[in-house]
């Protein structure tokens, strides 16, 4: 980070003397004390303790200054810039430091799949440019800031997800990143209980273009008729990606295995193997593909890209578990779309081995929530699947939905039932089985994913 002391005063309005210190650069900038090095800039947020009551052991750390609300009675030892608000002063550092270094910033929201595609637009960007990227889930108020002000100095590209559980979030961020492109997933149920209607969700997601500049693009999904509607209205130009010609820029899958997914595109005529599952991850990969035209990056630079991208940590993941157990771990996040997808995708892979489904609850649907857990059943067949497990409260409804159809197979576990979920699971721990585990971050599902992995 390559900003001053007074520089970081006027940008944040310091109401202070800060001149009575001498001005300094700061090395960096971080809101958790124990990341502190020295020469940074200490930013105390709020949380389950203010973050002023951090100052000190930031300062022993080796922070060189820090922000400090007006309204805290006591004053730091050390330099300080008072503000009305730290986490305002953080968020307009970020939009400052964002129009200072002017890379070319890419946008990523959606109610599924934003990581990923994250991940891969990255991955195609940074075949031609210099590129930073969200790292791990810092997609809301606090993670977009400090992803911005951790860019280095020579990034040409930056690729940022937009996370919201409520109106008036994305709207937020965007103005701080300033887009040169966005694109949006999908617009699922996720947070249809704070929005009230996939209608509600669309819109709020739809906010990413209130920052969108006025020579922008957005990517847009061609089957979903909410943002098409929305499209009609706004200045910017937009690119419509999707599994059928019509779209602006259309993919068609040629093959799916236990590991990868291979597809065309109408861009070059050269197969994409994406060393994951999923059609569902096609069309994240025709929005990095647009958004790679876009950036001018070659075809042929684009399907390196593809082919070698990093997905993070529990987003559709294979894991070797014990004895040789194959583990498909997606249990970072969960909605009825998405849920549907995957299971569409593990059910129509071609194996000898016993498949199981482990799936916990989906939270934030509203008042419709077990209607929702309950219409997955439409995409389970005894057929295709020989063990279903259920997890949690809401998810209840399924197990009667899939007991209609065969009574042996499902077998389900309340919360307080997780160790008995895992005992039981564990005897499915050989090289004959794999294993699909999906849910909501809530339920905290990962935790049996490790219990079945091998303890190294």
């Amino acid at each position: 980070m390559e900003l001053s002391f007074w520089e970081i005063a006027k940008v944040v309005s310091a109401s202070n003397d800060y001149q009575q210190w001498e001005d300094f650069a700061l090395s960096g900038i971080e809101f958790d004390s124990r990341k502190i090095e020295v020469g940074n800039l200490f930013v105390p947020l709020p949380g389950v303790r203010d973050g002023h009551q951090f100052a000190k052991s930031a300062k022993e750390k080796g922070a060189a200054a820090t922000f400090w609300a007006k309204t805290q009675k006591e004053r730091p030892d050390f330099p300080y810039l008072e503000v009305e608000d730290p986490t305002v002063a953080f968020q307009q550092l970020a939009a400052y430091y964002r129009q200072k270094l002017n890379p070319m910033v890419v946008a990523i929201t959606g109610s599924n799949g934003k990581t990923t595609t994250k991940d891969m637009c990255a991955a195609v960007l940074e075949q031609k440019y210099k590129t930073f990227k969200t790292q791990g889930n810092y997609n809301n108020e606090y993670g977009l800031p400090y992803t911005i002000l951790h860019m280095p100095t020579d990034t040409e590209a930056l690729v940022l997800e937009m996370g919201m559980d409520g109106a008036d979030q994305i709207s937020l961020l965007t103005k701080i990143a300033q887009p040169d492109f966005a694109a949006i997933t999908m617009i699922g149920e996720s947070h249809i209980e704070n929005l009230g209607s996939r209608e509600g969700i669309a819109k709020a997601k739809w906010e990413i273009v209130q920052g969108l500049k006025e020579d922008g693009t957005i990517v847009l999904p061609f089957d979903e008729p909410l943002l098409r509607s929305l499209a009609q209205n706004i200045s910017q130009s937009v690119l419509y990606f999707g599994l059928t010609k019509e779209a602006d820029i259309w993919g068609e899958v040629v093959a799916v295995s236990q590991k990868e997914t291979t597809f065309l595109s109408n861009l070059g005529s050269t197969e994409i193997t994406l060393p994951i599952i999923g059609d569902y991850n096609v069309k994240n990969a025709l929005i990095a593909l647009a958004i790679g035209q876009l950036c001018e990056v070659p075809f042929s630079f684009m399907v390196q890209g593809l082919e070698h991208f990093k997905a993070t940590k529990n987003r559709a993941e294979w894991l070797e578990g014990k004895n040789g157990l194959e583990i498909l771990s997606d249990v970072y996040n969960a909605n009825p779309t998405a849920m549907k997808v995957i299971i569409d995708n593990f059910s129509q892979l071609e194996t000898p081995k016993r498949k199981v489904l482990v799936l916990g609850d989906m939270l934030e649907l509203g008042e419709d929530a077990r209607l929702l857990h309950a219409s997955v059943g439409e995409h389970i067949f005894p057929e295709q699947i020989d063990a279903v497990y259920l997890y949690g409260d809401l998810i209840q409804d399924l197990q009667t939905a899939l007991e209609k159809k065969a009574s042996s197979w499902v077998h389900y576990y309340p919360l307080d039932q997780k160790e008995k979920l895992v005992t039981d699971l564990q005897k499915y721990c050989d090289s004959q089985t794999m294993m699909l585990l999906k849910a909501s971050n809530g339920t905290n599902l990962l935790s049996v994913v490790e219990k079945l992995q091998d303890e190294r």
